[in-house]
């Protein structure tokens, strides 16, 4: 997993603590929320999207626990047990937790350098009744890319065409520089837009917000009241309020920054490998030399401590590729290196067993 933190954050928490504790306001902490949040939460969300190339209203807005939660509302809000969705062949593994649990059925779409075959995609879409489809435009995880504006178009096409559901997951579209606009910018009619402050600010922040048509937002809302009721208030201000001040602004960008440094280490340490990643990204992606097996090189490297994710938690098909993800934000910066070094060692050796 990533834990993408910044020296500093800490005293951030403190501060605004401190800054709450001293606010008229901390009793309507203590109650219910509304489901899909109070109107100034919703009110600073849809202001921070409009830097994400979304202007939405805060009617179109809901507060959730997180993106993962953001997923799993919408799906229940917008999906049956038996529903047919569409997802990369390699995709968030989150997604695949959410769809076994409410009986989804995902049918892989082939990847290709830059993106989804959306040709497949469209013949998909003529042979089988998918109903949704679940993807990462910009950053997308774990493989890094960030579809272009002919891709978008195409995909929403498609959506439009066969009647479909965009899921759209914006979980790390904040380390893209200058990127298209989001699909939900475009297509509002057709996307669900779901993102959240993990990785840009904190994963302990359980909090996430869904931009959706406003035709859909009552019943993503029963589904937070199924789910969590609310986002707990204390969590929500907070971020409310590193919104309203510029705090997230300025960690995305200092996190941009730190995600480039070590992208930049990771290219270098596994060239060989030719390794699949945006260059802002906090993800590797190494595709392994033939004979090589990421299992045991998992098993390998967890014996000197260090702990990699094979290609199996990310594919929806029956033979996953033999590949390993490395999460680059997981470990101080300057150790990073060396376990990088022992990853590439491990591969090197394993290739030739």
């Amino acid at each position: 997993f990533n834990y993408p933190a910044l020296p500093g954050q800490v005293d951030l928490l403190r501060q605004v603590l401190r800054e709450m504790a001293g606010s008229g306001d901390l009793e309507s902490l203590l109650r219910y929320q509304p489901h899909g949040g109070r109107e100034r939460d919703r009110a600073a969300v849809a202001n921070h999207l409009l830097n994400r190339g979304l202007d939405t209203t805060p009617d179109s807005v809901v507060v959730v626990n997180g993106a993962q939660h953001g997923l799993t509302v919408v799906a229940l809000a917008a999906l049956r047990p038996g529903d047919l969705v569409a997802a990369d062949s390699i995709t968030y593994p989150g997604f695949k937790v959410i769809a076994e649990a409410l009986r989804l059925e995902l049918a892989p779409i082939p990847t290709t350098p830059t993106g989804p075959d959306l040709d497949a995609l469209g013949r998909l879409c003529v042979e089988r009744p998918v109903r949704a489809v679940y993807t990462m435009p910009t950053l997308h995880n774990p493989l890094g890319w960030v579809m272009d504006d002919g891709a978008r178009r195409q995909l929403v096409a498609i959506a439009r065409r066969h009647r479909l559901i965009l899921i759209e997951d914006a979980s790390y579209a904040y380390l893209a520089e200058c990127p298209p606009p989001p699909l939900a910018a475009t297509a509002p009619d057709v996307s669900v837009y779901v993102s959240g402050l993990s990785k840009n600010v904190a994963t302990g922040l359980r909090v996430g917000f869904v931009a959706a048509p406003q035709a859909r937002v009552p019943a993503i809302e029963r589904a937070i009241r199924a789910t969590a009721w609310n986002t707990p208030a204390l969590t929500a201000a907070i971020a409310t309020r590193w919104l309203e001040d510029g705090t997230v602004t300025r960690l995305e960008a200092e996190k941009r920054v730190d995600a480039r440094l070590r992208q930049t280490i990771a290219g270098e340490i596994l060239e060989p490998f030719r390794p699949l990643a945006h260059p802002n990204s906090y993800f590797t992606w190494v595709p392994l030399p033939e004979n090589a097996r990421a299992d045991r090189i998992a098993a390998t490297l967890a014996t000197h401590g260090v702990a990699i994710s094979t290609a199996e938690p990310f594919a929806i098909t029956e033979n996953p590729p033999q590949a390993i993800r490395l999460a680059l934000g997981s470990t101080e910066l300057g150790t990073l290196a060396d376990a990088l070094t022992t990853v590439r060692r491990t591969i090197e050796d394993d290739q030739y067993r």
